[in-house]
């Protein structure tokens, strides 16, 4: 992982290992991942703006209704009668990155020009909602990709971003977006 070098205001010669501004919002953002309760994925999103965060948004059943694991979604909480990229019709989970913007709306926080981090590339639906509210770019953890026929949309739809789509690395240990089995 790169690192700025800084020096202190004592005016001292130690250098100090510092993120840069895409791997300290990519901490953030899973960090926040830590809240999500959907029983398939476990994905944080950070809404910022200038270098300062405006809102941030993880997976997971909407406001005030029962979480995943308390059977609040029929689709996560039956996976083996689903299986990947099927059924999302019947989720009633919330992407990250949505939650991210809504989180924002509801507080009446303006999300126009700002750079979203998120731990996993987003979906078509939450690039689409991302473009609609002047999002200027995506930085992401890990590579998800749609189906090969697909694939030149979506590539096409996520090159609107002013400031493009890039994968950024997670910080060490922060791999994966599937949840520990806790069994």
């Amino acid at each position: 992982m790169p690192v700025s070098e800084f020096k202190s205001g004592s005016g001292s010669e130690s250098a100090s290992k510092r993120p840069d501004m895409d791997e300290y919002m990519m901490s953030i953002a899973v960090g926040v991942r830590a809240r999500a309760n959907c029983l398939g994925s476990h994905i944080g999103a950070v809404l910022a703006r200038d270098g300062h965060i405006v809102s941030t948004g993880y997976n997971g059943t909407p406001h005030k209704t029962p979480n995943c694991d308390e059977g609040g979604c029929t689709r996560c909480s039956n996976r083996e009668m689903y299986p990947a990229g099927t059924a999302y019709d019947m989720c009633i989970c919330v992407h990250a990155e949505q939650n991210a913007l809504l989180s924002a709306a509801r507080f009446g926080i303006a999300v126009e020009g700002s750079v979203l981090y998120t731990t996993w590339q987003p979906c078509f639906s939450c690039t689409k909602e991302m473009l609609q509210a002047g999002v200027l770019g995506v930085r992401y953890g890990e590579a998800w990709e749609p189906k090969a026929d697909l694939k030149d949309e979506y590539h096409r739809l996520q090159g609107y971003f002013p400031e493009g789509v890039k994968q950024v690395d997670l910080p060490v240990g922060a791999e994966s977006h599937r949840p520990v089995d806790q069994s």
